[in-house]
């Protein structure tokens, strides 16, 4: 990839800053797009994140543009995919950008745990889709230089696992980024929110759960939360209730 991932940052509302957010969008989406329409994900109060959590500061990475192979169009896409609707088939197309993107996210990581001081366990990783694709595989092949060796948190949603039925190591070789760990500290040590609709008719929920299960297995600590409505997007607001639910159960102590 020639050039880094453009990177979209939102200060926080009180102009304090404790935590940082790394958010990942979905395939075809923008971050002004994405932030935009976050803005709507909203609790039974009304609060919207940046509301409840105003002295998180919140980074939205862009997906490159890339050519799809399937189709002669070319989408912001963290990797691609050959068939929505069987995302086994020709399965290795998603590695090109996997390879690509994942050192970058670990960058953006690094960078705001910086920021904060070296607090990694202040840093939040999430993403939607195939956002949180991505971002699953940035932690089979992340290592987190703290005692704890782990993040705040991650939260997934609609998501899916590329390449499941691997052991971690199996994970870590097919995609075959350098710089992978050969220990699983960063899934034992953060705590994860996964959230999936049973209505999504792009990423199914068996998808999500099947995830899950691969986390699960890897000695991930997984609260799930699947929803009977909401498609292939966030539900709202029982959605947003356990994100904040979460997140001040999970950082409660930082």
């Amino acid at each position: 990839m020639a050039n880094k991932i453009d990177v979209a940052r939102l200060p926080p509302l009180s102009g304090c800053h404790t935590h940082t957010f790394v958010f990942l969008h979905g395939r075809g989406d923008n971050t002004a797009n994405f932030i935009s329409a976050l803005d709507h994900f909203r609790d039974s109060r009304g609060r919207s994140l940046p509301d409840v959590f105003p002295t998180f500061k919140w980074v939205f990475p862009q997906a490159p543009m890339r050519k799809c192979a399937s189709i002669p169009e070319t989408w912001p896409q963290w990797f691609d995919v050959w068939d929505p609707r069987d995302f086994s088939s020709r399965e290795e197309l998603q590695l090109e950008g996997l390879r690509e993107v994942i050192p970058e996210i670990r960058r953006i990581l690094h960078d705001e745990a910086t920021e904060l001081g070296g607090r990694w366990d202040r840093l939040i990783l999430a993403g939607i889709s195939m956002g949180a694709a991505t971002s699953v595989h940035t932690l089979f092949n992340l290592s987190v230089p703290t005692p704890e060796g782990r993040l705040g948190a991650f939260l997934g949603f609609c998501c899916r696992c590329p390449f499941a039925g691997r052991s971690l190591e199996g994970m870590r070789e097919v995609v075959g980024v350098a710089g992978a760990p050969s220990h699983n500290k960063v899934l034992t040590n953060t705590p994860m929110l996964q959230q999936h609709c049973v209505d999504d008719p792009l990423v199914p929920v068996a998808n999500g759960r099947g995830l899950r299960d691969v986390l699960t297995s890897f000695g991930a600590n997984v609260t799930w939360k699947e929803y009977p409505n909401g498609g292939h997007w966030f539900n709202s607001p029982a959605g947003a209730d356990d994100v904040v639910a979460f997140l001040q159960q999970v950082l409660k102590d930082e």
